[in-house]
C-alpha cells in the first residue's frame, strides 16, 4: 500500500521534524520511504513543508502534485496548498490558526485539531508538530502510534532524547482529539 502526505506550515512549527518522524516510523515498519523537505531562506517565520512517501514496495517520485492527505499548520498554507488535496483525500488542519470550512475543499475530508491549543495545553507550544503527528496517524491508519515512540529515537537528536516522553503524550493528543471527533 502507497501513502503520501504533504505537511505544509512557517519555520519554527516542525515541519520537518513531523515529516523525518513519520519517515523514521515508516521505516521501522519495513516500509520504503521517500522524503523530500523544502523551506524558505528565512527559516523561523519562513514557509517550510515536506512531502512524505511511504509503501511496502517502491515509493517512486517524492514530488507529489496531488497528496492524499496534506497537514496544514497555519493559514497561508491552507490559502495556498489545501485546494492541491486530491479528490476523496484528507486535508487536517490545525485549527487553531487556519480557519476553514469544509464547503472550500469539496471532496475533501477537513479535519480540524486545535494542534495549538493541545500543545499549550500540554504545556509546550513546540509540541505541535508531535500533535499533527499523533492526528495524522489515528486520522489515515497508515502508520502506528507505537512506531511514532520508537522513531522519535531516530527523528531526535541524543541531546533531545528526555523530550521522548513529552513527546510521546502530544502524539497520544493528536491521536486522542481525531478519535474524540470521530466519535
Amino acid at each position: 500500500m502507497r501513502h503520501d502526505v504533504f505537511i505544509a506550515g512557517y519555520g519554527g512549527q516542525g515541519v520537518l521534524l513531523a515529516g523525518n518522524l513519520l519517515s523514521y516510523a515508516a521505516i521501522h515498519e519495513s516500509m520504503n520511504v521517500s522524503f523530500f523537505p523544502a523551506y524558505g531562506v528565512e527559516k523561523r517565520g519562513g514557509s517550510a513543508m515536506c512531502t512524505v512517501v511511504f509503501s511496502d514496495s517502491d515509493t517512486g517520485s517524492p514530488v507529489v502534485g496531488s497528496p492524499s492527505v496534506a497537514i496544514i499548520l497555519n493559514q497561508l498554507s491552507f490559502d495556498k496548498y489545501a485546494n492541491k488535496v486530491k479528490q476523496g483525500g484528507v486535508c487536517i488542519v490545525n485549527s487553531t490558526l487556519v480557519e476553514a470550512s469544509s464547503s472550500e475543499l469539496p471532496g475533501v475530508e477537513l479535519v480540524a485539531v486545535p494542534m495549538n491549543q493541545i500543545a499549550l495545553d500540554l504545556g509546550d507550544m513546540r509540541m505541535v508538530n508531535m500533535v499533527a503527528c499523533g492526528a495524522y496517524a489515528a486520522k489515515s491508519g497508515a502508520l502506528g502510534l507505537e512506531s511514532l515512540e520508537v522513531a522519535l529515537k531516530k527523528a531526535l537528536p541524543e541531546r533531545n532524547h528526555h523530550l521522548i516522553p513529552a513527546n510521546v503524550k502530544a502524539i497520544l493528543a493528536g491521536a486522542a482529539a481525531v478519535g474524540e471527533r470521530n466519535t
